[in-house]
């Protein structure tokens, strides 16, 4: 009985002396190394994403914060770093420079140079990291981004400020999309991201040599996180670039950000994780990955004229494996995007380009981010285009057509004829509108199909030489009336006389 209190006495002293201090330390040390991971005991109070510094001078990303020890990812070359070495707190969150210093630049995530220019000296920092504006400070997205591709401004309209998702097979087009994308910018007041995440160097060094040609990097830069890095920098790539969107939202500007790929982000989070233990899940990857995306894409918003007006505008780019967009990663991304473009492999091989699937495809915004012009003239098209394939696969079956049919399939092919855009040339809103009014009256069934776009290019350069007034009313307007559709139809119908004189 006495032995029952002592040992109650004891235990209620060391309770009332217990003052909760729990040891601390600043500095940790290197336990293990490898595969890009650096195990370190210590630093207990260090922070999930907080930079550590290596006594060698290598720089690592907290991960994971485990009982004993953190998990680190090294922004830099793990030779450096070896068992024994000093492990030190920064107390910074991984931050990226951000402002117009970027522009016409190609940079890693961190926002070194690797054009071979001078260092770049913003003045400014963000965090990778960064909450997504809530919903009471975003407005309704109902201003177009112009593409300058007639299958998306028409019929899977994206709006300044959506998410939207380009999805398709390898080497089906998906990058030329988001390029031409950034080449219609040009004059519109757009900033553009272009985030390569696991590209060849070479890749990304033909896109930027295309950008510079055609004027665009004065508008953009490029963030490029190479298949040759650690998958660390592969993992922070698109966060970095969302991180130097946000300085230009927030100053009320308009920014259109690419991220190429997603998948190849989410092999490189896969890895990243199963390097750190953590649990494996639906085809291996963390349990973890659709809120990793979903809190980048997030970001992606527009901004109510309170606080400031400014846009994001995010495509993400995702590669299906034989079409399947059933797949883990895709139906991830599909939900967490306002639409996708999907590309089809068979039309791309047949010839189709863009390539894009009308009935696969879809604009949650829809016609909200277009002009009237563009709403007039595109009614009708996506129907089209489905009543056409529909006919398409039954006509495979008998020789014997009836005259609404062949119709049907005529006009249907040459709808098809007149989408096809030949990548790197993207056209101007006027110039969509003309082509698709062409379409929809009907003028280009009377033409053989091999004369489709040889007609519409002399169309359009007829309408840039005699009705200038014409494209500039369209442009600054975006609608036009009875005596513009006259003047339009009047042309048209004399190229068409002349076209059927030759």
């Amino acid at each position: 009985m006495a032995k029952k209190e002592n040992l109650a006495e004891i235990l209620r002293r060391e309770i009332e002396e217990y003052e909760g201090k729990v040891e601390s330390s600043e500095e940790g040390t290197v336990i293990s190394v490898g595969d890009g991971i650096a195990r370190v005991y210590g630093l207990s109070e260090a922070r999930l994403g907080e930079l550590i510094l290596f006594s060698s001078g290598a720089e690592g990303l907290v991960m994971n914060l485990d009982e004993e020890e953190l998990g680190i990812a090294l922004l830099t070359e793990e030779d450096g770093v070896k068992e024994g070495d000093a492990a030190r707190r920064t107390r910074r969150i991984i931050e990226v420079p951000v402002g117009d210093a970027l522009l016409g630049r190609v940079v890693t995530p961190l926002g070194e140079p690797l054009d071979g220019g001078a260092r770049i000296e913003t003045g400014k920092t963000r965090p990778v990291e960064r909450i997504a504006p809530g919903v009471m400070t975003r407005k309704s997205v109902d201003t177009p981004l112009h593409t300058g591709i007639k299958s998306i401004d028409s019929m899977i309209p994206i709006g300044r400020g959506q998410r939207e998702l380009i999805i398709g097979d390898r080497q089906t087009g998906k990058t030329a999309i988001a390029i031409d994308a950034i080449l219609s910018q040009k004059g519109q007041g757009v900033k553009c991201i272009y985030v390569a995440i696991g590209q060849k160097d070479s890749s990304v060094a033909d896109l930027v040599d295309l950008l510079r040609k055609e004027g665009a990097m004065d508008y953009t830069l490029v963030v490029d996180a190479p298949a040759s890095k650690s998958a660390p920098i592969l993992y922070i790539a698109p966060f970095a670039g969302m991180a130097m969107a946000e300085e230009w939202l927030e100053r009320g500007e308009d920014v259109l950000i690419v991220f190429d790929d997603l998948s190849k982000h989410a092999v490189s989070y896969r890895a990243l994780s199963l390097l750190l233990r953590r649990a494996p899940g639906r085809e291996a990857y963390p349990g973890d990955i659709f809120y990793l995306h979903s809190r980048l894409l997030e970001r992606a918003c527009r901004l109510d004229e309170a606080h400031g007006g400014g846009s994001i505008t995010a495509l993400p780019i995702v590669e299906t494996q034989a079409g399947d967009i059933s797949a883990y990663i895709p139906t991830n991304i599909i939900s967490i995007t306002d639409g996708q473009i999907f590309l089809d492999s068979s039309g791309f091989a047949s010839g189709q380009r863009p390539a894009i699937d009308a009935g696969l495809s879809v604009s949650r915004v829809g016609s909200s981010a277009q002009h009237p012009a563009m709403k007039k003239v595109s009614r009708s098209l996506k129907m089209t285009i489905a009543t056409y394939r529909e006919n398409l696969s039954f006509a495979q079956f008998g020789s014997d057509l009836d005259e609404t049919t062949k119709k049907i399939l005529l006009h249907g092919d040459r709808a098809m004829e007149a989408l096809r855009q030949v990548n790197g040339e993207p056209l101007s809103e006027p110039e969509e509108v003309l082509t698709l009014f062409a379409l929809q009256e009907g003028h280009l069934d009377s033409l053989p199909r091999e004369r489709v776009r040889s007609f519409l290019g002399e169309m359009l350069g007829e309408f840039r030489r005699k009705h200038a007034p014409l494209m500039e009313k369209l442009l600054k307007e975006g609608d036009y009336d009875k005596g513009m559709e006259e003047e339009m139809r009047k042309e048209i119908l004399a190229l068409l006389a002349r076209e059927e004189d030759r």
